[in-house]
């Protein structure tokens, strides 16, 4: 299997199984991870979505290349859910564990996420320039999260950038050893998947809407906060807090 899931809980983690290829995305494994997303959104009770990779050579090292060359596109169809997960527009939050190195498209889909932990010997690039190519996975947007002479240095030399300087540029939530990304990357999940459905999925939008489309995201606001405001899960958590327990979230 090119892709392995797992429920933990209100969590659905699954793993690009590649290892011989550095977890290099084929056509089998995008819509692998395609139908990953489309579980994850139209299942209630899975909170949150955790994206590792099998192995410490790589987290995933983009497009197969070897694939490419022999005439395979892998984005010919049946994954549209991963184009909605590098667009950010999954409305189910994602956290990344990035075991080892991610380049090329295995950094834009880590970038895809909204919380990332990165094990402190992983590397992560844009080197598509170098294959006569360029970031056509939301690479080159770099510069909306970064400086933009650092975004601009990335993909135009190709070169890779340490986990540390990562964290240092804010591209990364957490460094820590390798063998503890995936532990910590699932107790972000835990922390994210005890919180009220419904307000972690508008305030997800609105966050990124902020940042790409600032009027859509106030009109967005005033329709969350009629909606939200008014929901049994607003009143469960006013009634949680006033009675000193934990909530019982409905998604409703």
């Amino acid at each position: 299997m090119t892709l392995l899931r797992e429920r933990r809980d209100n969590v659905l983690l699954i793993t690009l199984n590649r290892p011989d290829a550095r977890n290099a995305l084929n056509a089998e494994l995008l819509r692998e991870i395609s139908a990953a997303v489309g579980e994850a959104e139209a299942d209630p009770a899975i909170r949150v979505l955790v994206i590792t990779g099998t192995g410490d050579r790589a987290f995933c090292a983009g497009m197969d290349l070897r694939d490419f060359a022999a005439g395979e596109n892998p984005l010919s169809g049946g994954i549209e859910g991963f184009q909605r997960l590098v667009e950010g527009s999954v409305s189910v939050p994602v956290v990344g564990a990035a075991n080892a190195t991610a380049v090329a498209g295995g950094f834009e889909l880590l970038m895809a996420c909204d919380v990332i932990v990165a094990s402190s010997s992983a590397q992560f690039g844009l080197p598509e320039v170098k294959r006569g190519l360029f970031a056509a996975g939301g690479g080159t947007f770099l510069g909306t999260r970064i400086p933009l002479g650092v975004a601009l240095e990335m993909t135009l030399t190709g070169d890779p950038i340490t986990a540390s300087r990562a964290y240092d540029l804010g591209l990364v939530n957490a460094v820590v050893p390798p063998e503890e990304v995936l532990a910590t990357a699932l107790e972000f999940a835990r922390r994210i998947a005890a919180n009220g459905p419904l307000a972690v999925a508008a305030t997800k939008e609105l966050v990124r809407l902020g940042v790409t489309d600032y009027a859509r995201a106030r009109v967005r606001q005033r329709e969350f906060q009629q909606s939200i405001f008014a929901s049994e899960d607003a009143r469960e958590g006013a009634a949680a807090f006033v009675e000193r327990r934990e909530p019982v979230w409905r998604g409703r």
